[in-house]
């Protein structure tokens, strides 16, 4: 019979030895799966070396499969260490084949072992699940509320009547002057906000301290916006290596960066079903679980089309854009298309003091209002939720700033 394990090894003996024993199925269909993800021969026969070793000491200590969980697994491996037979990602690997064996016995719910624990948990369940707010946001905002159980609550003992406006705004003064960035004193401010105000609709706190939470200062439009000229965003373009496979999907990212100015969340969750090519049209999936439809230009059409016929990897996931290295997945995260583009700018020799993906959606929409594209056009490319998003762009529209500049007090007339 053809089993995925013969892709990993061709001696029949071992084959036969990993077809016995408690989880000998689960082998079988891990090897399925390092074969779907693109592992080498040398990686998944490690991988499975070890499962084998794990099969054989829970034959020997008479251990079921449905037994078999994190802390057997965890047995297991502390009597490996101390045979001198251990890498860093055994762990891992062993994690991996727990959860196929038995899902719940990895991610059960997490048990809080603090009552501020708890708080936080509750928090994020209101964040996920009433307010709809992305993965992405809640972990942004989770470490500030931590921070700010610990400093009111050094000792667990959670009593939300004591709070006062004093205690919020004493706490955003402290972790201000430590923190010093109004990036993310701003998103401080923002995360303790939206926590009082949970507090608020539970019933722990009887008054609104959202309000009491301090302003930082952050004027609207105070930034230039920024961006690369036409010429060296060609630049960059022209500096990848389309004649490798990662250099393929590294230029049809960039494409959609500089012709779509798409952000990296959006290039990270494409898949193979958001490009409808009879009609033309590929599908953003934006923030707040929001989609729009926008065309596809041609030159971004044939780099995705090259990427998929000569640089796709072999891949049971459905993303358009896949790892170069196994797993072969699709990127976990934005700062991987971050990474992209910060390469992409030192092989150009580009010089800009902000490399993520940002810069060429910035470039994008200023070189559109050089050329006399409207601000609202821009903002709908741009899928801005509020026209004043938009407006910032106006600041680098300098010849029509001119026409309307006053003269300066006592100046040349």
């Amino acid at each position: 019979m053809e089993t995925f394990l013969k892709h990993f090894f061709t001696d029949a003996p071992t084959i036969e030895k990993r077809c016995r024993g408690p989880i000998a199925a689960y082998l079988e269909q891990y090897a399925q799966r390092l074969r779907q993800q693109g592992y080498s021969r040398p990686t998944g026969r490690y991988h499975l070396g070890l499962l084998g070793d794990f099969n054989d000491w829970l034959e020997r200590k008479g251990i079921l499969t449905v037994e078999v969980d994190s802390y057997m697994a965890k047995r297991y491996l502390r009597g490996r260490r101390r045979r001198l037979m251990h890498r860093s990602d055994d762990e891992l690997i062993l994690t991996r084949l727990v959860h196929m064996i038995c899902p719940q016995a990895i991610n059960p719910a997490p048990k809080a072992s603090t009552a501020a624990e708890q708080v936080v948990q509750g928090y994020v369940r209101f964040l996920e699940e009433e307010r709809g707010l992305s993965r992405a946001t809640v972990v942004s905002y989770v470490p500030f509320i931590r921070k700010f159980l610990a400093h009111q609550f050094p000792n667990d003992n959670i009593d939300f009547t004591r709070l006062s406006a004093q205690d919020v705004t004493a706490f955003v003064h402290q972790r201000a002057q430590q923190m010093g960035t109004s990036k993310w004193v701003c998103l401080l401010v923002t995360a303790l906000r939206s926590f009082l105000r949970h507090l608020l609709h539970r019933g722990s706190i009887a008054t609104d301290l959202a309000a009491c939470v301090p302003a930082v200062a952050n004027w609207s439009l105070s930034n230039l916006p920024r961006f690369l000229p036409a010429t060296e965003v060609q630049k960059v373009l022209d500096s990848v290596d389309r004649s490798s496979t990662v250099g393929k999907r590294n230029y049809a990212i960039l494409l959609l960066l500089a012709r779509l100015g798409l952000r990296a969340s959006e290039v990270v969750a494409l898949a193979l079903d958001d490009v409808d090519w009879e009609a033309g049209l590929i599908t953003i999936r934006g923030k707040g679980k929001r989609s729009a439809q926008l065309p596809l230009p041609t030159d971004v059409g044939e780099a995705i089309v090259e990427y998929l016929r000569n640089g796709r990897p072999s891949s049971a996931s459905r993303r358009l854009f896949i790892r170069g290295r196994a797993p072969r997945v699709g990127f976990a995260n934005s700062m991987a298309i971050c990474s992209v583009v910060d390469r992409a700018l030192r092989k150009a020799g580009v010089e800009s003091a902000h490399r993520g993906s940002h810069l060429f959606r910035h470039s994008l929409a200023t070189q559109m209002l050089n050329s006399g594209v409207s601000l609202p056009e821009i903002g709908d490319l741009l899928r801005h939720r509020r026209p004043d998003t938009t407006t910032i762009y106006a600041k680098v529209d300098v010849a029509s700033l001119r026409t309307i500049a006053l003269p300066w007090p006592g100046g040349s007339r």
